[in-house]
């Protein structure tokens, strides 16, 4: 049976016997996913690139550790994200952070951005603002609101109390909505 027709339980199986093939398949199931996820934090292709694989390679020789109580792809987010915020403190200790202030305009032929364009526009605002803040209310907010991931969860990740983690997340909202009403 082609391994591509398999459920992410059965492929999980095979991966832990050795299986190179299963753990292939798993990759393209995930890798495009888990580079957005880790570029979202490092803000670098080349270092998200890095830290996915870094990720992969883990989960893969960790995957005993694996119990099945979340979804695989969960758990391997949470490992994504975890690497992904040491390489970009890791980074960030060496005072190696580029700032990009790259400004997307979208227009149709006549000069008038199309709904679809505008919104798609508008979005491209919003992320490139939240690229502004903060480090740390960029990765808060990043994790809390494109990531989806909980208060609880964000504390345990960024290892800050709970009170921390709602002022900080609380604050970057509220700097993100100036930053943006400037813009408007």
């Amino acid at each position: 049976m082609s391994h591509q027709k398999l459920h992410t339980e059965q492929l999980i199986t095979l991966c832990k016997e050795g299986n190179q093939a299963a753990q292939m398949e798993v990759y393209n199931r995930y890798y495009k996913a888990m580079y957005n996820t880790a570029f979202r934090i490092v803000k670098d292709s080349a270092e998200a690139e890095d830290a996915m694989q870094e990720a992969f390679l883990s989960a893969f020789t960790k995957l005993d550790s694996f119990s099945g109580e979340v979804a695989f792809g969960a758990w391997l987010k949470k490992i994504v994200v975890n690497r992904s915020i040491y390489l970009y403190k890791k980074r960030r200790k060496k005072e190696e952070v580029p700032i990009d202030t790259m400004i997307y305009k979208v227009e149709d032929n006549n000069g008038i951005a199309s709904d679809e364009e505008f919104t798609s526009l508008q979005a491209q605002k919003v992320l490139q603002t939240l690229k502004t803040l903060k480090d740390n209310y960029r990765v808060s907010l990043t994790l809390h609101l494109i990531e989806g991931y909980d208060y609880e969860e964000i504390c345990s990740i960024l290892d800050i109390s709970y009170a921390n983690c709602r002022t900080t997340i609380s604050r970057a909202k509220e700097s993100l909505r100036k930053k943006l009403e400037v813009l408007v």
